[in-house]
């Protein structure tokens, strides 16, 4: 049996600031041991036999790319130009595969431990899906949360799945109370299978004006291979014009041949740090830490600590996330309003709201550990057989010192490698690219001086990555 994995890796990166931002959602960051979510996501899914097929935004294109290395999947990354929500994202992956193709649309952000379990439970819902069905999987729940959204269980259809009675919206506690009590409900995990076809006529049906946004853009895209991967990009001004609405209101809650499985295995969305905490194991007073945290005559006190000491002191019900360059400390019954910080920082033009220091690009990372009047001073790190693009800058030098690894050094005409401890200057306006021929990452430091040291002040004369010149 073969199922194509649908991954859709969306997602604004609000919920677990600071670790979490804009240029790095919480799918990208290593939370469970050094795994990311999503490499954690393709690894659950490779039983499904064949490729898998993610959908992301253009922004987050190599970070897609790296964890799909890194996971061994090899597929199809298909480029939002826009974020659109659930229902354009699924309607681009219907389209690109074929009609008779059996596609599962999971979240690359949730965390499922048993991939056995789930395996199992998607397998129940081959035989309704492949009738015709779009199939839900529920997750059985363990306490009354009000963060989820439910899905009430109707009758047992004649393939052993049930028909979904209704979806229900996030409850308030008591409600969710209640729901508990009488049974028969289950928490929407936001994960589907259906066949291509079934989608699409579905949301044909409900949705034709976002089905048919995304065929235009679709039979307008541009495809192009790269490190074994196939990036598919949509016409941009065409799906740019797409409503945007959830696959559940846009077609599950209106559409009348869904069904539901459950799953009662162990499940989280990940959604908050209280979350996060729960994944870490609580030592005789409930405190979680993680990394170089000591909590002391405290309670109940989660801290994340990957970089330096972090010491908790006599606290209480607190949630502590160190990063190198922003700090949250909060209340854990405030951990669903962490997104009501970040549209503060943001409205105050603070650029950690969105930013971290370390940078992820498609040859590797930066991170600008210092800076001040006409400095800055930059940790690169370049993977191996990458290169940066051919360019120039109008207003900074470079001083460049390896620290490990190989670098290939190209500097106006001359060309020429650099070891461990070796160092090279880049003058104003000289043409330069930096190379890594080894077999390892290559890491350096990187000097710049200058009136201006913007990230804007880049003319790419030569780039294998498809980036334009000027920008970053």
């Amino acid at each position: 049996m073969n199922i194509t994995p649908v991954v859709l890796c969306g997602g604004s990166g609000t919920r677990l600031w600071p670790l979490s931002r804009q240029s790095l959602p919480k799918q990208f960051v290593p939370l469970v041991g050094d795994k990311s979510l999503l490499r954690l996501t393709l690894e659950r899914l490779a039983w499904c036999g064949a490729p898998a097929v993610c959908v992301a935004s253009e922004d987050h294109r190599f970070l897609v790319a790296d964890e799909m290395e890194r996971a061994r999947q090899p597929g199809t990354v298909i480029l939002e130009p826009v974020a659109r929500n659930t229902a354009a994202a699924m309607a681009l992956a219907a389209l690109h595969c074929a009609d008779d193709a059996l596609l599962l649309f999971c979240p690359s952000d949730h965390h499922i431990p048993d991939a056995s379990a789930f395996a199992d439970t998607v397998r129940q819902g081959v035989a309704a899906a492949r009738a015709g069905a779009i199939v839900t999987f529920g997750v059985v729940p363990t306490f009354p949360s009000t963060a989820y959204g439910y899905i009430e269980e109707g009758e047992v259809r004649s393939d052993g799945s049930r028909r979904v009675a209704r979806f229900i919206e996030k409850p308030q506690a008591a409600a969710a109370q209640q729901m508990l009590l009488k049974g028969g409900v289950l928490w929407n995990a936001g994960i589907f299978l259906a066949t291509a076809s079934t989608l699409k006529g579905a949301l044909r049906r409900h949705a034709p004006d976002i089905l048919s946004v995304c065929e235009q853009a679709m039979a307008n895209a541009r495809t192009e291979s790269l490190s074994g991967l196939q990036f598919v990009r949509p016409d941009a001004d065409t799906f740019g014009a797409c409503r945007s609405q959830s696959i559940d209101y846009a077609v599950m809650e209106p559409h009348d041949n869904v069904a539901v499985v459950p799953f009662q295995g162990r499940w989280s969305d990940v959604g908050s740090w209280n979350a996060v905490a729960d994944l870490a194991p609580a030592d005789g007073e409930g405190n979680r830490v993680r990394g170089m945290g000591h909590a002391l005559h405290s309670r109940n006190t989660f801290i994340h600590a990957p970089h330096r000491p972090v010491v908790a002191l006599g606290t209480q019900d607190l949630l502590i996330v160190d990063t190198p360059d922003a700090l949250l400390v909060a209340q854990r019954d405030h951990a669903e309003k962490v997104k009501d910080v970040v549209a503060h920082l943001a409205n105050n033009a603070v650029p950690e709201a969105a930013t971290h220091r370390r940078v992820a690009r498609p040859w590797g990372w930066y991170d600008s550990i210092d800076m001040g009047d006409r400095f800055q001073v930059k940790r690169i790190g370049v993977k191996p057989g990458a290169s940066l693009s051919l360019q120039k800058h109008h207003h900074r030098a470079e001083h460049w010192i390896v620290v490990r690894g190989t670098a290939e050094v190209t500097r106006g005409e001359d060309v020429f490698l650099m070891s461990e401890n070796q160092s090279t200057y880049i003058p104003i306006g000289e043409v330069h690219r930096l190379h890594n021929p080894g077999k390892m990452e290559l890491e350096m430091i990187e000097v710049q001086s200058g009136a201006y040291l913007g990230e804007d002040d880049i003319v790419r004369l030569e780039d294998r990555y498809g980036r334009q010149p000027k920008t970053t």
